[in-house]
C-alpha cells in the first residue's frame, strides 16, 4: 500500500488539511523570518532583478506540472466512477437477460447476481479503501462463469440472449478488474517527490526577495504556500477513488438490489 493511501486511511480530511496546509503556512513564515534575520533585506534587494525572471520561470514550470497532475487525477477519478456504473449496468443487464432462459437457470443466475451485488456492497467496498478485494466476490464470478459455460441454448431466442449475456459477463469481469486496479494505483511516489520539492523550492524562492515591508513579503509567501498546499491536498484526496472522505460509493450496485430490474 502506498504511503499516500495510508494517509487517507489513518487521518481524516480535516486532520490532513490542518497538517498539510497549516504546516506549510508555519514553515513558510518561520523560514522567511529566519532568512530575514540572517540576511538584511537591503542586501537581498540587490538581487531582485536577477531573482525575478528566474522565479517567474520556476513558477510557470511548477504551475504547469501541478495543473497536469490535477487534471490526470480528476480524469482518473471520473473514469473510475464511470467504470463502477458500467459494471453495475452489466450486472443489471445480466439480470434482465436471464428472463429468457429456463426457470432453473434463471433462478440460479439471478441468485448469483444478487449475491454478487450484496457482497460487493457490504464486503468488498470497505476492502477497496485498502486496495484489497473480497475472495467471496471473486468466487461468485467464477460460479457465474461456470454456470454460463455449461448452458446449452435450445432455440434461437436463447442463443441470442446467451451470446449477449456472455458479452456482458466478459464486460463485468473487465470492469471489476479495472475497479480493483483503480483502488491500488495512485500517483507515483516519484511524482509526489517532484511536487513536494517543487513546492518547497517555489516558496523558498520568495525568501530571497528584498522587500521593504516584511509583513507584505510574509503575506505573499504565506498565500503562495496556501495555494500550493491546497492543490497538493486536492490531489491527495482524489488520488485513490475508493479511499478517504472523497470516494465513489456503491450506489449503482444498490440500485440492482432495490429495483431487481
Amino acid at each position: 500500500m502506498l504511503f499516500s493511501q495510508q494517509l487517507l486511511l489513518n487521518f481524516s480530511s480535516l486532520a490532513l488539511a490542518f497538517i498539510i496546509i497549516g504546516g506549510s503556512v508555519i514553515i513558510s513564515a518561520l523560514g522567511l523570518l529566519l532568512v530575514r534575520r540572517l540576511v538584511p533585506h537591503h542586501r537581498l534587494k540587490l538581487h531582485n532583478d536577477v531573482a525575478g525572471p528566474i522565479f517567474s520561470t520556476l513558477g510557470v514550470i511548477y504551475a504547469v506540472l501541478m495543473a497536469f497532475i490535477v487534471i490526470v487525477v480528476w480524469q482518473n477519478f471520473c473514469k473510475s466512477r464511470l467504470n463502477v456504473e458500467n459494471e453495475a449496468n452489466a450486472l443489471a443487464d445480466l439480470y434482465k437477460d436471464a428472463e429468457c432462459f429456463p426457470d432453473n437457470f434463471k433462478q440460479e443466475a439471478r441468485g448469483l447476481i444478487n449475491k454478487y451485488a450484496d457482497v460487493v456492497i457490504h464486503q468488498e467496498w470497505p476492502l477497496l479503501a485498502r486496495g484489497e478485494e473480497s475472495p467471496v466476490a471473486a468466487e461468485i464470478t467464477r460460479k457465474m462463469w461456470k454456470l454460463y459455460s455449461g448452458f446449452l441454448p435450445k432455440n434461437a431466442t436463447e442463443q441470442v440472449f446467451f451470446e449477449e449475456s456472455v458479452r456482458e459477463l466478459n464486460q463485468l469481469g473487465e470492469l471489476r478488474t479495472s475497479r480493483l486496479l483503480d483502488s491500488r494505483v495512485g500517483v507515483h511516489p516519484l511524482l509526489w517527490l517532484v511536487l513536494i520539492f517543487g513546492g518547497v523550492i517555489t516558496v523558498v524562492f520568495t525568501f530571497v526577495f528584498g522587500a521593504e515591508s516584511l509583513k507584505a513579503q510574509m503575506t505573499m509567501a504565506i498565500l503562495l504556500s496556501i495555494l500550493i498546499s491546497l492543490t497538493l491536498f486536492t490531489i491527495l484526496l482524489l488520488d485513490f477513488p475508493f479511499s478517504g472522505s472523497i470516494n465513489i460509493p456503491p450506489d449503482a450496485f444498490r440500485q440492482i438490489l432495490i429495483n431487481k430490474y
